[in-house]
């Protein structure tokens, strides 16, 4: 009796759920089919772009993008942007927007990349120089110099000349060794700086040495520093000449004249054939 029972619960909750999976099938097919969302297209990075990249064919690609969330500068069409120069930097699967590429009339390389008023100037650097490596495009730096003025070793100074510059580029050139006229590799990093800048840059790199201090992008502040000297540096201060001592004016003193006192009286005393004198005191 009770196995009986047990079969026909289960016959009862088989049915049930069978009758439930039937239903739920018929609704999803009979239910209204779903719409595709419509899409353009749009092209993105295919890779990593720096600043004054020139844009090739292998460097951009499409893909569908929701037609209700395109990016009003993006382009449509891979001929929009070939030849034209990066500005601003791009990474993988980013769409390329008009803001971030030079015009077709500006070309490609730095030109593009210098803003109005400003100027790009390159200077030699080592790796000590360049941070080791780290001084990359889109990086800021602070230009420290060190510069002996006087040519006395007690007047060499460093001093931050430049604060929050921005590095357009960095890389390697060929130039010929002056002594043995034979190539060789030169590390070169290129900064954006206005005129003035420019001036104290260029002095600074011909009359002393200068080093890059790499900061944080985020950092716009640019405190004022009054350099540091060797004197400084070791914790005194230099020594200063000592004024020799001033003479002392000559005073003359007088001696008083002594006061004339009047002889004392004296007495002659005559003692046999000696005779003396006596002052009498009074």
């Amino acid at each position: 009796m009770a196995r009986t029972r047990i079969f026909i619960v289960l016959v009862l909750a088989l049915t049930c759920g069978g009758a439930f999976a039937f239903g739920t099938y018929r609704y999803v097919q009979q239910g209204p089919a779903p719409t595709a969302m419509p899409t353009r297209a749009v092209i993105v990075a295919a890779t990593d772009l720096q600043l004054g990249a020139e844009l090739k064919p292998e460097d951009v690609r499409i893909v569908e993008w929701p037609a209700g969330s395109v990016p009003d500068t993006a382009f449509s069409s891979a001929d929009q942007v070939m030849g034209r120069g990066v500005i601003s930097p791009m990474v993988q699967n980013e769409p390329i927007l008009s803001t971030k590429l030079a015009s077709k009339e500006m070309g490609v390389g730095l030109p593009p990349i210098i803003t109005a008023g400003m100027r790009a100037l390159s200077v030699r650097v080592n790796d000590v120089v360049g941070v080791a490596g780290y001084v990359l495009p889109g990086a800021r730096v602070d230009v420290i110099a060190t510069v002996n003025p006087t040519q006395q070793q007690t007047d060499v100074t460093s001093k931050v000349i430049l604060t929050n510059v921005l590095v357009l580029a960095s890389g390697t050139k060929i130039e010929q060794d002056t002594e043995k006229g034979k190539p060789m590799a030169v590390s070169v990093v290129t900064l954006l700086v206005d005129p003035s800048e420019a001036e104290r840059l260029t002095l600074a790199s011909t009359e002393g040495k200068i080093q890059l201090a790499l900061r944080n992008p985020t950092d716009k502040t640019a405190p004022e520093t009054s350099g540091v000297r060797p004197a400084a540096l070791l914790g005194y201060a230099a020594a200063r000449p000592v004024a020799a001592p001033r003479p002392r004016a000559a005073v003359k003193v007088e001696a008083a004249a002594a006061p004339v006192l009047p002889p004392a009286p004296t007495v002659e005393m005559i003692r046999g054939d000696k005779r003396a004198q006596e002052v009498v005191r009074q």
